[in-house]
């Protein structure tokens, strides 16, 4: 019975995790990469079309990224959206393509992306934690209406804790390495 509530918990904090590195991946280090434009959202004709939906992002150079888009008539679009978005890049516009040059970070900048990394890291802490308390109600509630013992109940939150140790340790060790990279130079 509290099999299924363990194994429901853990694969929510497998999902938090992937959740985590995605948003890590869109922070950029440094170096062209076409999903440093994910969550770039433009406003394609009044509805919110991703970026990544629009035309083709190549990196041709491990400082260059270039977007093709299919419908030449969206390049100004695309561009407004790109210097709306919190990336800090400022897009050249040639009327065929768009070239986004990925400016060589700074110490201050590098410093301040690993603040947004720690938060990220810690929101994601939060939620696994939040993923454990509720998985710990549940074991008492299946106790209360006598489907489980105190004993299983006991193993239950033990097994629990050693997953949301894991999952915690699994989370520091991707927002390390995030922070790595950020700071090579």
């Amino acid at each position: 019975m509290y099999r299924q509530v363990i194994d429901t918990a853990a694969e929510k904090m497998q999902k938090t995790t992937a959740v985590l590195q995605s948003d890590l991946r869109s922070i950029r280090a440094g170096r062209a990469n076409p999903q440093l434009l994910e969550r770039v959202v433009v406003d394609y004709y009044g509805v919110q079309t991703p970026l990544t939906q629009m035309g083709n992002i190549t990196a041709p150079e491990p400082r260059m990224l270039v977007i093709s888009v299919w419908d030449q008539k969206a390049l100004p679009l695309v561009e407004k959206a790109i210097i709306k978005s919190d990336l800090g890049l400022n897009p050249s516009n040639d009327g065929k393509i768009i070239r986004l040059v990925i400016p060589e970070l700074n110490e201050e900048r590098r410093k301040e992306l690993t603040k947004v990394v720690r938060k990220t890291v810690e929101e994601a802490k939060v939620a696994i934690r939040s993923i454990r308390r509720d998985a710990m109600d549940q074991f008492k509630k299946l106790e209360k209406n006598g489907d489980i013992t105190e004993d299983d109940r006991t193993k239950a939150e033990k097994k629990m804790q050693d997953k949301t140790d894991e999952a915690i340790k699994g989370i520091d060790s991707i927002g390390a390495q995030k922070e790595k990279e950020i700071m090579e130079v």
